[in-house]
């Protein structure tokens, strides 16, 4: 049985809008931990890279390959049949990513759109499967404005992007700075014009992002996962990364193994 699917509500908001909160998606015992790894990742960061002044942040990529414990985010039990509601069995995690965002007066915040020049033109339809979708882990409360803030466009997923960049910024009217807890969870698709606030605020924002897109498009992190990395996965979280029981043929990614819907089941 399914333990979490969008709400009514919440579909329509993911239709109109092009983004969904899930407030609570992780309890205060994940946060907790998951945090304490984070944290532990940014203190190696720094003592790896002395010249980085730590209002500098941390943008670390490829975090599966480094940090054991987040594994277990890429099947989240209260996210991930959630992710096959929205994008189908036919599917990839292509990024896992831990972002620390220091207080940083120099940070003028961005916005942008997800993969690049050519995705960046390109957008689906409201009665299309994604391409790709993004869940932005919350890991510290974020309560005020310019806090180092999630931001986004609503309804953007649907307009072209400018082609010239400075025209977007958070601070242009329509751009919308999210308030949120820890545990909080934003679930947003690749077209939707997001991006960060400035952090003018004394706290460390802390977040995860998990990406998952259709098994054709091309992993954002890694060319392939480490085979010590596969060891450490259960089936479901191997196919995830690109593990297709069998060595690659001539359409591997576009014709997936007989086996995919009951492995992405099966939990």
């Amino acid at each position: 049985m399914r333990a979490h699917r969008f709400t009514e509500k919440q579909k329509s908001q993911w239709a109109i809008d092009g983004y969904v909160v899930m407030e609570g998606l992780l309890n205060p015992t994940e946060v907790a931990e998951i945090t304490g790894h984070v944290d532990k990742l940014f203190e190696d960061h720094l003592a790896r890279n002395p010249d980085d002044d730590a209002k500098a942040g941390m943008d670390h990529r490829d975090a599966l390959e480094v940090c054991e414990p987040l594994i277990d985010m890429i099947d989240h039990p209260r996210v991930f049949d959630i992710v096959l509601d929205l994008l189908g069995p036919y599917i990839q995690l292509s990024m896992a990513e831990v972002l620390v965002r220091s207080p940083n007066p120099d940070f003028a915040g961005f916005i942008h759109t997800d993969g690049g020049q050519a995705l960046r033109r390109i957008r689906v339809t409201e009665t299309s499967l994604p391409l790709q979708l993004k869940i932005q882990y919350f890991l510290t409360d974020v309560d005020g404005e310019n806090a180092g803030n999630f931001t986004l466009f609503p309804g953007s997923h649907l307009r072209p992007y400018p082609e010239d960049d400075e025209e977007v910024s958070v601070h242009v009217p329509g751009a919308v700075q999210l308030k949120v807890k820890a545990g909080d969870a934003a679930i947003f698709p690749h077209s939707i014009w997001h991006g960060a606030a400035p952090n003018r605020s004394t706290r460390i924002r802390k977040s995860l992002i998990f990406c998952y897109s259709q098994m054709f498009c091309r992993p954002f992190d890694f060319v392939a996962p480490s085979a010590e990395l596969l060891d450490k996965c259960t089936p479901r979280q191997r196919r995830l990364l690109g593990d297709l029981g069998g060595d690659w043929k001539p359409g591997s990614y576009f014709y997936a193994p007989d086996d995919q819907v009951e492995v992405m089941a099966r939990g």
